[in-house]
Protein backbone atom coordinates (compact mmCIF):
# COMPACT_ATOMS: atom_id res chain seq x y z
CA UNK A 1 0.00 0.00 0.00
CA UNK A 2 2.48 2.51 0.75
CA UNK A 3 4.28 2.29 -2.42
CA UNK A 4 0.80 2.60 -4.10
CA UNK A 5 0.18 5.76 -2.48
CA UNK A 6 3.92 6.94 -3.53
CA UNK A 7 3.27 6.06 -7.56
CA UNK A 8 0.09 7.69 -6.93
CA UNK A 9 0.97 10.88 -5.17
CA UNK A 10 3.72 11.34 -7.78
CA UNK A 11 1.64 11.37 -10.19
CA UNK A 12 -0.76 13.87 -9.07
CA UNK A 13 1.73 16.39 -7.34
CA UNK A 14 3.49 15.83 -11.30
CA UNK A 15 0.19 16.89 -12.77
CA UNK A 16 -0.62 19.81 -10.16
CA UNK A 17 1.44 20.09 -8.03
CA UNK A 18 2.95 19.96 -4.66
CA UNK A 19 0.89 22.69 -3.67
CA UNK A 20 -2.62 22.20 -5.06
CA UNK A 21 -2.64 18.61 -4.20
CA UNK A 22 -4.53 17.60 -0.93
CA UNK A 23 -4.10 14.73 1.49
CA UNK A 24 -8.16 14.21 0.31
CA UNK A 25 -7.15 14.66 -3.48
CA UNK A 26 -4.68 11.83 -2.92
CA UNK A 27 -7.13 9.84 -0.64
CA UNK A 28 -9.80 10.01 -3.58
CA UNK A 29 -7.78 9.17 -6.23
CA UNK A 30 -6.74 5.83 -4.93
CA UNK A 31 -9.99 4.87 -3.22
CA UNK A 32 -8.83 4.66 -0.14
CA UNK A 33 -9.28 6.70 3.16
CA UNK A 34 -7.18 9.88 4.41
CA UNK A 35 -6.49 7.42 7.80
CA UNK A 36 -4.59 4.30 5.09
CA UNK A 37 -2.50 7.21 4.15
CA UNK A 38 -1.74 8.53 7.81
CA UNK A 39 -1.05 4.96 8.68
CA UNK A 40 2.41 5.24 6.40
CA UNK A 41 2.88 9.12 6.12
CA UNK A 42 2.29 11.31 9.31
CA UNK A 43 1.28 14.18 7.41
CA UNK A 44 1.57 16.14 3.38
CA UNK A 45 5.18 17.16 4.15
CA UNK A 46 6.58 13.60 5.07
CA UNK A 47 4.37 12.20 2.08
CA UNK A 48 5.85 15.27 -0.20
CA UNK A 49 9.44 14.04 1.32
CA UNK A 50 8.77 10.16 0.79
CA UNK A 51 7.18 11.15 -2.76
CA UNK A 52 10.34 13.25 -3.92
CA UNK A 53 13.25 10.53 -3.07
CA UNK A 54 10.95 7.83 -4.60
CA UNK A 55 10.83 9.88 -7.82
CA UNK A 56 14.45 10.70 -7.44
CA UNK A 57 15.39 6.59 -6.70
CA UNK A 58 13.09 5.61 -10.00
CA UNK A 59 14.73 8.46 -12.21
CA UNK A 60 18.42 7.77 -10.92
CA UNK A 61 17.96 3.89 -11.79
CA UNK A 62 16.77 4.85 -15.41
CA UNK A 63 19.75 6.98 -16.03
CA UNK A 64 22.45 4.55 -14.59
CA UNK A 65 20.59 1.79 -17.15
CA UNK A 66 21.08 4.95 -19.80
CA UNK A 67 24.83 5.01 -18.96
CA UNK A 68 25.55 1.25 -18.79
CA UNK A 69 24.27 0.87 -22.16
CA UNK A 70 27.66 2.99 -23.40
CA UNK A 71 26.15 4.69 -26.32
CA UNK A 72 28.35 7.43 -27.90
CA UNK A 73 28.07 10.14 -25.22
CA UNK A 74 26.13 13.07 -27.57
CA UNK A 75 23.52 10.42 -27.70
CA UNK A 76 23.43 9.42 -24.00
CA UNK A 77 22.78 13.21 -22.96
CA UNK A 78 19.67 13.04 -25.42
CA UNK A 79 18.63 9.87 -24.51
CA UNK A 80 18.45 11.04 -20.46
CA UNK A 81 16.89 14.00 -21.38
CA UNK A 82 13.97 12.08 -22.97
CA UNK A 83 13.31 9.42 -19.90
CA UNK A 84 13.44 12.55 -17.70
CA UNK A 85 11.04 14.19 -19.91
CA UNK A 86 9.27 11.14 -19.81
CA UNK A 87 9.04 10.53 -16.40
CA UNK A 88 8.52 14.20 -15.42
CA UNK A 89 5.21 14.73 -17.48
CA UNK A 90 7.14 17.43 -19.13
CA UNK A 91 6.75 19.20 -15.86
CA UNK A 92 3.97 20.81 -16.31
CA UNK A 93 3.00 22.18 -12.83
CA UNK A 94 6.63 23.17 -12.28
CA UNK A 95 6.98 20.60 -9.39
CA UNK A 96 10.14 21.58 -8.63
CA UNK A 97 10.01 25.43 -8.53
CA UNK A 98 6.86 24.56 -6.24
CA UNK A 99 9.02 22.25 -3.85
CA UNK A 100 11.51 25.02 -3.75
CA UNK A 101 9.22 27.74 -2.65
CA UNK A 102 6.78 25.72 -0.37
CA UNK A 103 9.11 22.64 1.21
CA UNK A 104 12.60 24.16 1.15
CA UNK A 105 14.39 21.88 3.59
CA UNK A 106 13.17 18.69 0.68
CA UNK A 107 14.45 20.85 -1.98
CA UNK A 108 17.77 21.00 -0.72
CA UNK A 109 18.34 17.41 0.53
CA UNK A 110 16.70 16.50 -3.36
CA UNK A 111 19.34 19.04 -4.93
CA UNK A 112 21.77 17.55 -3.20
CA UNK A 113 21.36 13.96 -4.21
CA UNK A 114 21.03 15.21 -7.78
CA UNK A 115 24.48 17.03 -7.44
CA UNK A 116 25.77 13.82 -6.57
CA UNK A 117 24.12 11.66 -9.20
CA UNK A 118 24.69 14.21 -12.16
CA UNK A 119 28.27 14.83 -11.19
CA UNK A 120 29.42 11.91 -11.37
CA UNK A 121 26.80 10.64 -14.34
CA UNK A 122 28.34 13.92 -16.71
CA UNK A 123 32.04 13.90 -15.41
CA UNK A 124 31.93 10.40 -17.11
CA UNK A 125 30.31 11.27 -20.25
CA UNK A 126 32.72 14.37 -20.48
CA UNK A 127 35.78 12.23 -19.63
CA UNK A 128 34.18 9.31 -22.77
CA UNK A 129 33.35 12.25 -25.17
CA UNK A 130 37.11 13.64 -25.05
CA UNK A 131 38.45 9.64 -25.75
CA UNK A 132 36.26 9.97 -28.53
CA UNK A 133 37.45 12.47 -29.88
CA UNK A 134 34.10 14.01 -30.03
CA UNK A 135 34.71 16.59 -27.30
CA UNK A 136 38.13 19.05 -27.46
CA UNK A 137 40.61 17.59 -25.38
CA UNK A 138 41.10 21.05 -23.52
CA UNK A 139 37.78 21.35 -21.50
CA UNK A 140 38.02 21.99 -18.04
CA UNK A 141 36.04 18.58 -16.56
CA UNK A 142 34.89 19.61 -13.08
CA UNK A 143 34.40 22.89 -14.04
CA UNK A 144 32.00 22.04 -16.96
CA UNK A 145 30.04 19.31 -14.98
CA UNK A 146 29.08 21.99 -12.39
CA UNK A 147 28.13 24.88 -14.68
CA UNK A 148 25.91 22.48 -16.72
CA UNK A 149 24.44 21.12 -13.52
CA UNK A 150 23.97 24.53 -11.98
CA UNK A 151 22.19 25.48 -15.66
CA UNK A 152 20.10 22.83 -14.83
CA UNK A 153 18.85 24.08 -11.99
CA UNK A 154 18.43 27.42 -13.00
CA UNK A 155 16.24 25.79 -16.16
CA UNK A 156 13.43 24.94 -13.24
CA UNK A 157 13.30 28.87 -11.91
CA UNK A 158 10.13 30.18 -12.75
CA UNK A 159 11.28 33.53 -12.44
CA UNK A 160 13.52 33.09 -15.12
CA UNK A 161 12.09 30.54 -17.42
CA UNK A 162 8.41 31.17 -16.74
CA UNK A 163 6.62 28.04 -18.32
CA UNK A 164 3.60 30.86 -19.87
CA UNK A 165 7.01 31.02 -22.42
CA UNK A 166 8.74 28.45 -22.45
CA UNK A 167 7.81 24.36 -22.77
CA UNK A 168 10.31 22.22 -20.11
CA UNK A 169 10.91 20.16 -23.21
CA UNK A 170 12.28 23.28 -25.34
CA UNK A 171 14.32 24.45 -22.28
CA UNK A 172 15.95 21.49 -22.41
CA UNK A 173 16.70 20.91 -26.13
CA UNK A 174 17.85 24.35 -26.71
CA UNK A 175 19.71 23.80 -23.17
CA UNK A 176 21.63 20.70 -24.85
CA UNK A 177 22.56 22.18 -27.74
CA UNK A 178 24.13 25.39 -25.78
CA UNK A 179 26.16 22.91 -24.10
CA UNK A 180 27.10 20.52 -27.05
CA UNK A 181 28.18 23.25 -29.23
CA UNK A 182 30.96 24.64 -26.87
CA UNK A 183 32.60 21.00 -26.09
CA UNK A 184 32.14 19.52 -29.54
CA UNK A 185 34.76 18.67 -32.48
CA UNK A 186 34.00 18.54 -35.72
CA UNK A 187 32.81 14.95 -35.28
CA UNK A 188 30.96 15.40 -32.75
CA UNK A 189 28.78 18.25 -34.49
CA UNK A 190 28.01 16.24 -36.90
CA UNK A 191 26.58 13.64 -34.49
CA UNK A 192 25.15 16.64 -33.09
CA UNK A 193 23.37 18.30 -36.28
CA UNK A 194 22.41 14.31 -37.26
CA UNK A 195 20.31 14.13 -33.79
CA UNK A 196 18.81 17.51 -33.84
CA UNK A 197 17.67 17.16 -37.32
CA UNK A 198 16.22 13.78 -36.56
CA UNK A 199 14.34 15.39 -33.64
CA UNK A 200 12.91 18.12 -35.72
CA UNK A 201 11.45 15.58 -38.24
CA UNK A 202 9.95 13.22 -35.41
Amino acid sequence: MREKILTHSAELFLTYGFKSVTMDDIANNLGISKKTIYQHFDNKTKLVEATTLHMFDVISHGIDCICELKKNPIEELYDIKNFVMEHLKNEKSSPQYQLQKYYPKIFSTLKSKQFEVMQTCVTANLERGVKDGLYRNNIHIDFIARLYFNGMVSLKDQDLFPLTHFSMNVLLENYLEYHLRGLCTDKGNQILNKIINQTKNQ
